[in-house]
């Protein structure tokens, strides 16, 4: 907690009261500023107020998440006196339950701080006992908003939003065609292991042609080589050719006559892989159109983001959606830890650990896209691949490279954002 030293010169009281929640007094004086800190649940939340010296005023709100439970809190706030120029709102950025209450709040003028878990963890864990309620947790909320006085979260415009909610949409259909795919080649593993020589890519266009039409051994041996060639030539749009189509037909004949595969329940391996490949081109479908949609959405924000060496539109729309609002941050630093590619480091006394690993707190997304962007760019980028180099040439193995170039990818990314000017690279 950035502010909590400043506090340590000031007379600081522990009091627990029976039935009430735990709560620490910082004699501090001045201006009379009130807390109120929200724990969010998915059907119902907790509003806890304290003042400016931490002390809880009355009881705990439980307001359900819903309009009337809004109408609720706002007469508690009315009840109570509160305005923009005297109250702070806190509350934990708990999934996804906690956007309709800040959107609420944002809309009414208040400064509202939504913030990651683990800094309410710290506080909770500074008690010695372990008692957890929705109310203690709504005024330790409260507490950890008056100690370290962060600034307001920044209200997410609606593109941003919208970013945000399909971005992750398409990670979720990404993942969902690539565990399909996995399925069809532990099927095909079954029935036809060779197959899998047959094509560079089995998932490309002839190859998943071929097997919507004869995905089992027994269909391809039931065709001449002549038909199978004319029907691997079109499915390429004729990049084959017709001399490579036909000898490629007729390795996989041969392949389909000679195959070790069992040749049992044929009819119940037939139809799960005719199944799986329609639900694949449903989800290519799908992405695609979600490409559309992200493509205009990110234009609209006038980025420079995919001026940067493998950096494309989704990628773009990812970090958009997940950083928000730049200003959030004031250093490359924040933003690094941000994504948590920060360097979690373990020492104890003489004890110092030989290999530093991530932290990995961050935004899983966000760092998902940054380490593959990192990947691509210590390929084709002149100033990270040399970065990459330089690391690889030193010993330095290849996840601490690319781990290095994510980071320093991560410090252009602020760096375009903040002054919204195109990438450069500098080589040197």
């Amino acid at each position: 907690m950035a502010r909590v030293v400043e506090y340590l010169t000031s007379m600081i009281i522990y009091k627990e009261v029976e039935d009430s929640p735990i709560w620490l007094i910082f004699h501090t004086g001045g201006v009379s500023v009130h807390y109120l800190g929200i724990d969010i649940g998915k059907k119902e939340h907790e509003a806890g107020l304290i003042d400016n010296n931490g002390k809880p005023i009355g009881k705990s709100l439980r307001f359900a998440n819903s309009k009337r439970g809004s109408e609720k809190l706002l007469t508690f706030i009315n009840n109570h006196q509160l305005t923009k120029e005297n109250c702070v709102f806190g509350l934990e950025a708990t999934g996804h339950y906690w956007l309709s209450i800040f959107t609420y709040l944002n809309k009414l003028g208040f400064k509202v701080t939504a913030f990651n878990p683990l800094r309410s963890d710290a506080l909770r864990n500074f008690f010695i006992r372990k008692t957890k309620t929705d109310a203690r947790d709504a005024f330790l909320i409260a507490q950890v908003i008056r100690i370290d006085m962060p600034d307001a979260t920044p209200f997410l415009e609606e593109d941003l939003l919208q970013l945000k909610q399909l971005e992750r949409l398409r990670y979720s259909l990404v993942d969902q065609s690539s565990d399909i795919k996995r399925k069809i080649i532990a099927l095909l593993d079954q029935v036809f292991p060779e197959y899998e020589d047959m094509f560079s890519e089995v998932f490309g266009t002839s190859s998943s042609e071929l097997l919507k039409h004869y995905p089992m051994p027994e269909d391809i041996q039931a065709i001449d080589t002549e038909t199978l060639a004319k029907f691997l030539n079109d499915a390429s749009k004729n990049s084959y050719g017709e001399r490579r189509a036909h000898e490629k037909a007729t390795k996989i004949k041969e392949s389909a006559e000679d195959t070790f595969g069992i040749n049992m329940a044929t009819d119940a391996f037939r139809m799960q892989i005719h199944l799986l490949l329609e639900q694949i081109s449903l989800l290519d479908e799908q992405i695609d159109e979600l490409d559309k949609k992200l493509m205009k959405l990110v234009d609209n924000q006038n980025t420079h983001l995919t001026t940067i060496n493998g950096i494309g539109y989704p990628t773009a729309a990812v970090i958009l959606g997940e950083i928000g609002s730049i200003k959030r941050f004031e250093r490359p630093e924040q933003l690094v830890a941000f994504v948590g590619l920060d360097p979690a480091v373990k020492q104890s006394g003489n004890f110092e650990a030989s290999y530093v690993k991530i932290s990995k707190r961050g935004s899983p997304y966000l760092r998902r896209a940054i380490w593959y962007a990192a990947f691509s760019a210590s390929q084709c980028d002149p100033a990270l691949s040399q970065h990459y180099k330089r690391l690889k040439s030193r010993g330095k193995s290849h996840q601490v490279a690319v781990g290095a170039v994510a980071r320093k990818l991560t410090h252009i990314i602020f760096a375009i954002l903040r002054d919204q000017k195109p990438y450069e690279p500098h080589v040197k």
